[in-house]
């Protein structure tokens, strides 16, 4: 399924019901009088955050929408029944921006519903136009016109985690482990074409596909997810443990998302060694020398803890469930 995260829909609310006009035809009142009964009024759109929806994949194919209109009024005084109210869903960071009164609307509130297009008022029937000159009104009013527009809408995933870093550094793999997600994972760069998400414990967390030096001028798969980390809330740098200049892949990334916004230098992050098991045994001490020399390059260079990690090893992955929870909770 393709990862859809822009998309422009016409959306309208419901027409409100002409009033008409009808007469009291009863035995023993010659009078009657008017009769005709007021238009219901058209249904309202609204939107709804919600956190379980990840993609506007709903929006794939359907374009168009539109509240219920209001049903013309009756005899007897009787209203028409109002429209059905219309509720469209969309997944938390969703923006809507109204292009023809250029309104723009945000979805950050879990359940929250945000009236977008109000529904048109009912027609009046003959019976309010009756007075002592007019016995006998043949006047009514139509129903009003709804709110209309198209609407450009675009998500920026709000997660609790996203995972970061060069292509095949492992991000995949451990959201696979960690989640039930079902990210594709591959020895070559650029596996991860879309972001993926899966659910830990409650958390949200964003696979978000690798980044390289370049990538916020449009570079490799360019800034198109980098809007997808804003929204996070912290962040996993993963860094693979086999890299010639670890530091480099650290500050280069890094370089990249201060381009793109310097806010996010300021989210937490852990940083993450990763494919620890593809350097060696490390019992050995060569191996365990290199390891521990990359350790602490990176932890001067950025002044934060390093962890490392195993996918192949249980205790490894169960240690940085471990260390996530903690700083989530």
């Amino acid at each position: 399924m393709a990862f859809l995260d822009s998309t422009t829909l016409n959306i309208k609310a419901g027409k409100g019901g002409d009033g008409v006009v009808r007469w009291r035809r009863e035995s023993g009142i010659p009078m009657g009088g008017p009769y005709g009964g007021d238009g219901g009024v058209g249904g309202d759109v609204y939107v709804l955050g919600q956190r379980n929806l990840h993609t506007l994949h709903d929006y794939k194919n359907i374009k168009d929408f539109a509240a219920e209109d209001g049903q013309n009024g009756g005899t007897k005084l009787m209203a028409g029944k109002n429209g059905e109210d219309l509720v469209l869903k969309f997944p938390l960071g969703t923006i809507l921006f109204i292009e023809e009164i250029e309104k723009e609307i945000e979805i950050i509130n879990e359940g929250e519903q945000i009236l977008l297009f109000k529904g048109g008022r009912g027609g009046l029937g003959n019976n309010h136009f009756k007075s002592s000159t007019n016995q006998a009104p043949e006047e009514f009013t139509r129903g009003k016109v709804a709110e209309y527009g198209t609407v450009k809408v675009e998500l920026k995933m709000i997660a609790d985690v996203g995972l970061i870093g060069y292509p095949n550094a492992g991000k995949s793999s451990l959201l696979n482990m960690i989640t039930k997600a079902q990210s594709k994972v591959g020895n070559y760069n650029f596996t991860t074409l879309e972001p993926h998400l899966g659910d830990f414990h409650g958390y949200i967390l964003a696979d978000i596909p690798g980044l390289i030096e370049g990538a916020s001028e449009g570079k490799g798969l360019g800034h198109k997810f980098l809007k997808h980390v804003e929204r996070t809330h912290m962040l996993v740098h993963m860094i693979e443990s086999t890299s010639k200049d670890p530091v480099d892949d650290y500050t280069k990334i890094r370089k990249e998302l201060n381009i793109f916004n310097p806010s996010l230098s300021e989210k937490k992050e852990i940083i993450i060694l990763s494919k620890v098991d593809n350097l060696g045994d490390v019992s050995d001490k060569a191996v365990a020398k290199d390891l521990d020399a990359k350790i602490k390059l990176l932890k001067k260079a950025s002044k934060k803890e390093i962890y490392t990690l195993s996918l192949f090893d249980e205790a490894s992955v169960k240690a940085f469930e471990k260390l996530l929870l903690e700083n989530l909770v």
